[in-house]
């Protein structure tokens, strides 16, 4: 991986289940040229790998923050992580 890529892990919470915030967050990241994955979790977050460039990435963090229309989003937590190999495209896993 190059040192212009990285990837990062977030959770999001809040009211973020049931307001399209998985398919949002695929068409926005697409957007941006980033790559991952992005599912609901049990708890009622939504937890999403983010991979690409690092303004991509701030970009991408603070578009968490206001979310889909319906959505309230009450914390953005994340955890950058080392990946093998960068996936390629974005989807929606869970």
């Amino acid at each position: 991986m190059s040192d212009d890529y990285e990837a990062t892990l977030v959770r999001i919470t809040g009211r973020v289940q049931g307001v399209s915030f998985r398919v949002w967050t695929r068409n926005e990241a697409s957007r941006l040229g980033l790559t991952g994955w992005v599912r609901n979790e049990s708890d009622g977050s939504v937890l999403a790998l983010i991979a690409g460039s690092d303004t991509a990435i701030s970009t991408m963090i603070e578009r968490f923050w206001h979310g889909p229309a319906g959505a309230s989003v009450s914390s953005v937590e994340k955890q950058p992580t080392t990946l093998a190999e960068m996936p390629t495209g974005f989807r929606i896993t869970g």
